[in-house]
């Protein structure tokens, strides 16, 4: 399928979302948010790919969202229909909601909306000049594709609100500190360092891989015992897989597991 504002590609197991609206700094607009939804499904049902990488084409990751689109959310008039009109474009919980790992390659700016899409994926690598920020506030509005909730999750709610309040970016390195990134990388390093990160997480089991994830972001939203109540409940169910039955054999006889990737 082509797309007009973004691209597609699979190296080897890993696909690759790339926003392609370089002239205006990768700008979240109407195309690029059906063709980030219709492209992102796209890898997600592609057994080929293990693992996605969103990032961005040009100077940036991407610089929020197209002014012109807030401005006619501002003349709806009407809150019920902003909501309706914004679920169909925005929906970063898709990208969290994913069974396989995703990785932001935040190669620049990550504003408004970029930083939010950054903070959906699992997992962040930035390069050393990559900022980040959710300056909305600044326009006299707030974050609308949880902003607000991921970065208190990610940052504790004292830097959160204070991002949030203040609108000022922070750099990779800041990011990085308060946890906000995995790693920081030179630019031209970027891409070599996703795709050796990725490579950590392909080599396991398909299925192990979607309930870590749903130990972290399902068992961590439910109060500390139930959380482990959960988490004894799908240790004991992956201990009927297949996968389980593999990886204790293979420490045993002391070779290297061979894992279900589908």
């Amino acid at each position: 399928m082509s797309y007009e504002a973004i691209m597609l590609e699979r190296n080897g197991a890993v696909g690759v979302l790339t926003f392609n609206r370089p002239e205006v700094l990768n700008a979240y607009n109407r195309t690029l948010a059906a063709d980030i939804i219709t492209g992102f499904n796209e890898l997600v049902a592609d057994k080929s790919v293990r693992a996605i990488v969103l990032t961005g084409a040009g100077k940036a990751f991407m610089a929020g969202a197209d002014i012109n689109m807030v401005n006619g959310w501002t003349k709806l008039g009407n809150a019920a229909k902003i909501k309706e009109d914004l679920r169909q474009l925005v929906n970063p919980n898709m990208i969290e909601d994913c069974p396989k790992p995703t990785i932001a390659a935040v190669n620049g700016l990550a504003f408004g909306m970029g930083c939010e899409l950054a903070m959906a994926c699992d997992f962040r690598i930035a390069a050393e000049k990559a900022q980040f920020g959710q300056p909305e506030v600044k326009l006299g509005i707030i974050p609308g594709a949880g902003g607000s909730q991921r970065l208190r999750e990610l940052v504790g709610p004292t830097r959160a609100l204070e991002m949030i309040s203040t609108g000022d970016p922070i750099d990779a390195q800041e990011a990085y500190r308060i946890g906000l990134v995995n790693q920081v990388v030179p630019r031209d390093e970027l891409m070599e360092a996703v795709n050796a990160f990725a490579g950590r997480l392909i080599d396991k089991g398909a299925v192990v891989l979607d309930i870590c994830k749903k130990l972290v972001y399902e068992g961590g939203d439910l109060p500390l015992r139930g959380g482990i109540d959960y988490e004894q409940d799908q240790f004991c169910k992956i201990l009927l897989t297949a996968d389980a039955q593999e990886g204790t054999l293979a420490f045993l006889e002391k070779r290297k597991p061979v894992f279900n990737k589908g």
